[in-house]
């Protein structure tokens, strides 16, 4: 209510030298700016929101805080007004996408009875509650704040963050049984160190919400397995001498897998066979993981780490079931290109 306010008082609400055309161009140019940024943010990270739901869910309350930002600030601007009030709209684009995509993720794990339908229904029932109550309290509050820009600029960042502060509670209490890159990680690890494997509820304390980047306690040698991880290699960006050790592999290691491993500076990167099932790739990313746990101990690469599989893989497999985790899946980026490869013959 308060930034709706300050944005229409900056685009002229109530002034008579305000044109009705100017309201409507800048409007228009507000709006077509969140269409245009809600486009590429879908194209840059969709294919990320499912996999990172919890993360993506608080990052796009905080996107749509710095919106709301935005809004109040554009009457203090008025030379700079369409620029702030387009990185608002901009804003409020990728909070749009992100939620909206989260939102069906979260459904789907609170549907324990195969009822998605009546949660999003009850959800939504809840939401336009809490969205009356808030609109009419914030009406008031707008009336109390009207011409004092102090108790208005309080009353926001107050709201805002515990606004924050409670979406990161909030989120921190989802326990989710599904596998994602972070997770995966973090169970392998735990596995190798100590031969168990960690239930959902243990490993959602351990998680990150936010961006890793975010995270100041993150040093280089306290790096996270799956970052040095890349699911989805296209061949083409190999160079000849990175293809003569991609082909002695196929031939040597990977010889009844649907998937190769390649090594370049510490980053492990998998080609995924066409024909690979859920199964197939959520092998092929332990095993890349297992690579990156030995390429930080300076192991012989392509034998430990198969010896590795042959020896702890299937128990690792079945400890993630009995501890509740739904290892027949993998939430993850889509691939980008999955190789199709055959070892009799010459590759491409």
């Amino acid at each position: 209510m308060l930034s709706t306010q300050a944005l229409l008082s900056a685009i002229g609400v109530g002034e008579k030298s305000a044109t009705i055309i100017g309201a409507t161009f800048q409007w228009f140019l507000r709006d077509l700016t969140g269409m245009l940024g809600g486009i590429l943010f879908t194209l840059y990270q969709g294919s990320n929101l499912d996999s990172n739901a919890k993360m993506w869910r608080l990052v796009a309350d905080l996107m749509n805080d710095l919106g709301m930002l935005m809004d109040l600030l554009s009457p203090l601007f008025p030379s700079a007004f369409i620029f702030i009030v387009c990185l608002g709209s901009l804003s409020r684009s990728f909070t749009s996408v992100a939620s909206g995509a989260t939102r069906a993720a979260l459904t789907q794990h609170f549907a324990l009875q195969n009822n998605a339908a009546d949660i999003a229904a009850k959800e939504g029932s809840q939401e336009t509650m809490a969205t009356m109550i808030g609109m009419a309290l914030g009406m008031l509050l707008a009336r109390i704040t009207t011409g004092n820009p102090v108790a208005i600029w309080f009353s926001f960042l107050s709201l805002t963050m515990f606004h924050m502060y409670a979406n990161y509670k909030a989120v921190r209490c989802l326990t989710l049984d599904s596998l994602n890159f972070e997770r995966s990680s973090i169970l392998l690890q735990h596995f190798i160190e100590s031969g168990q494997v960690l239930s959902p509820k243990q490993v959602s304390t351990m998680e990150h919400v936010l961006p890793l980047w975010t995270t100041l306690r993150l040093s280089k040698s306290a790096k996270p397995l799956h970052t040095n991880v890349k699911l989805g290699l296209r061949v083409s960006t190999l160079d000849h001498s990175e293809m003569a050790n991609f082909l002695t592999s196929a031939g040597s290691f990977y010889n009844e897998a649907k998937y190769l491993l390649v090594e370049r500076k510490g980053t492990v990167s998998v080609v995924v066979h066409k024909d690979s099932t859920a199964e197939d790739i959520l092998k092929s990313y332990i095993h890349a993981l297992v690579m990156v746990n030995l390429t930080v101990e300076q192991k012989s690469l392509h034998l430990e780490c198969q010896s590795w599989m042959d020896k702890h893989y299937e128990s690792f497999v079945q400890k993630l079931k009995l501890a509740g985790w739904k290892a027949g899946r993998l939430l993850s980026h889509s691939i980008i290109w999955k190789a199709h490869w055959s070892l009799g013959e010459k590759t491409d």
